[in-house]
């Protein structure tokens, strides 16, 4: 769903296994963490930028940027999701998942900042994106945990 060829912000990337696949993919990709060392080993990956900020205590460093895709897994800072709505061009997508209240059964995380309420998703992005498909659930892959994931549209291409 995201435009061919658009820009994509992986946040939060960790090792940076959504950056290469959105780079294999012909999306140019901003990629974001505060560890330098998963970082490095996205350095020589074509169509990858990095950048190493701690972007809960930090500015936000995207600001006035717009991106065709936004790409946020297993990562919480409700802080973020203003930046993260407003950083989205019109037809582009955010893609995003990450645990959920319940999860404290399973391991972590297990505190409520870390744990998305009910629906909070749905909350987020209602009356800005259009919500393309929205799901809160027990999953056991890859491993026991309870999940909610959102693909939404900025209409207004």
């Amino acid at each position: 769903m995201i435009p061919a060829g658009g820009r994509v912000l992986d946040v939060a990337c960790g090792g940076g296994r959504h950056s290469r696949w959105l780079a294999a993919r012909g999306h140019p990709v901003d990629a974001i963490d505060r560890d330098p060392a998963v970082l490095a080993g996205l350095e020589a990956t074509p169509g990858v930028t990095i950048r190493c900020a701690d972007i809960e205590s930090g500015s936000w460093p995207y600001a006035g940027q717009a991106f065709a895709g936004i790409v946020v897994i297993n990562y919480l800072h409700r802080p973020l999701f203003p930046h993260l709505l407003a950083a989205l061009a019109p037809g582009g997508v955010l893609i995003y998942e990450t645990f959920a209240v319940g999860n404290e059964r399973y391991g972590r995380p297990a505190k409520p900042d870390f744990l998305l309420k009910p629906g909070e998703l749905l909350e987020v992005v209602h009356g800005r994106l259009r919500v393309l498909a929205y799901e809160d659930l027990f999953v056991t892959d890859p491993k026991p945990a309870m999940v909610q994931r959102i693909c939404a549209i900025r209409m207004g291409f």
